[in-house]
């Protein structure tokens, strides 16, 4: 026996799944809007060519270069999501995206000693990576001994001229 829903409960079930098919469209058209991209790492995203100017909402989380063509250099700076919004020369909006930057997928390994933070990254042999978040004192010997390199390679290389 078969058994049929009534035309109200028809035109219900009709009228959800069309709600449901905007909705998922609708989430599928906003994650083309999102850029994500690794903290310390940059991305190429293309926007429209007639871009004159650009806008980061907040610049301590991402920054952004525009080169010719409508490509765009996307860099992870800091955790969390902004937005760029891309102006032509009048001033009209061309395009708004979301950029969330997340943390590091390579093989990083993470240290606690006791409240103080340090990072790893393992790959195969794990050196010192400062990552936001580590403690200051760690954090701080790294950018050091990263300094020191650099200007010893720096110095060396003058030398070499």
């Amino acid at each position: 026996m078969l058994i049929r829903p009534s035309r109200p409960v028809r035109a219900a079930l009709v009228v959800s799944s069309f709600v449901i098919g905007l909705m998922s469209s609708a989430a599928m058209a906003a994650g083309e809007d999102t850029v994500s991209v690794n903290v310390d790492q940059a991305k190429l995203i293309r926007l429209p060519q007639n871009i004159s100017t650009l806008v980061v909402g907040n610049p301590l989380i991402a920054d952004v270069t525009l080169q010719p063509g409508g490509m765009v250099v996307v860099t992870g700076k800091g955790y969390g999501a902004t937005n760029v919004i891309a102006m032509d020369r009048k001033g009209a909006v061309i395009a708004d995206r979301l950029i969330q930057v997340e943390g590091p997928m390579d093989n990083v390994v993470t240290v606690y000693r006791g409240v103080e933070r340090e990072s790893y990254s393992c790959m195969p042999v794990c050196q010192r990576r400062i990552t936001l978040g580590d403690s200051e004192g760690y954090f701080k010997s790294t950018i050091d001994q990263a300094g020191t390199l650099n200007t010893q390679a720096t110095g060396a290389a003058a030398k070499g001229n």
